[in-house]
Order: C-alpha cells, then structure tokens, then sequence
C-alpha cells in the first residue's frame, strides 16, 4: 500500500528520497508503460505548483504522448517543435520560464506558463521526454533541474 509522505531536508535531499522511492517502486518490474505511469504518479504527488507531469514516447520519428498526469494532452509533438520537441532534437533539458515566450510553444494546457522538459536517453538513443507544466512562471529553478535529471537517470536504469 501507498502513501502520500511530506519530504524533509533541503531540495535537494527531497529530490535524492524521491529517486530513491522510484527505485523502489520500480525494483523488479520491466514493463515500460508500467514503469513510466508510476514515475508520472509519483512526480504528480511530490511537486508543488505543478499542472501536467507526464511522458512523451519516441515512436516512428515523432514524440507521442504517454503515460501522464493532468488535463488531456496533445497527442503527437514532432521532434523541434516546441518545448519537448526541441528537448528532443537537443538532447538536453529545457526549462522556460514564461512559455508564451518561447517560439512554436504548443500550448495543450491555457493554464501553463512555464516548463522544463527532461530527454530520456538510453544507451544513446532518445527514447522519449519527461513534460512537466506549471501555471506558475519562473517555476523551475536549478535545482529542480538536477532533481528532476537525476530521477530521470533513476528510471532510465529501469528502462
């Protein structure tokens, strides 16, 4: 059974608990949709000031829409179009603070007003992106940015 913990410690210890909870939650299991869906989960019940936290898969040249949390989403984003497109096509994270700021920005969500967009990279090869919105600006900082890397690295180990 699960439960909702309230994290302690600075950031960055909060960050360092929660990838340790995705490893434990995803110890044994090799199922890819499986895996992704409690990542989405746990991320949703772990960060404040958040409105979509999900995945977009890399199938067939383009990113499409996986497991997730919030209001339903764009289905397919092609690769260097907007914020996870251009994630993607980088093979970095990207965090913008206001995106009615950022070019070719497809807005799924009126709601969101910034973003940070994490590759999943396995072996080489862009395996998809980890989304996540907020109605906030300037919502993600430098630290969550390393957080939310490292708890990508933890589940790419599980991929």
């Amino acid at each position: 059974m699960f439960a909702k913990i309230e994290y302690q410690g600075s950031l960055e210890e909060q960050y360092n608990t929660l990838s340790k909870q995705l490893s434990a939650l995803l110890e044994g299991e090799e199922d890819f949709i499986a895996n992704l869906s409690n990542a989405s989960a746990l991320l949703n019940q772990f960060l404040k000031d958040i409105n979509w936290v999900g995945f977009y898969i890399m199938k067939n040249g383009e990113l499409v829409l996986g497991p997730f949390q919030g209001l339903p989403a764009c289905v397919r984003i092609p690769v260097g179009r907007g914020v996870c497109g251009t994630a993607a096509e980088k093979g970095e994270t990207v965090v913008v603070d206001d995106v009615h700021q950022f070019p070719g920005h497809i807005a799924c969500d009126a709601r969101s007003n910034s973003e940070i967009v994490i590759p999943l990279v396995k072996n080489g090869e862009m395996i998809g992106v980890l989304d996540i919105d907020s109605p906030i600006k300037n919502r993600f900082t430098e630290e969550d940015q390393k957080g939310l890397e490292q708890f990508v690295q933890t589940l790419i180990h599980y991929i």
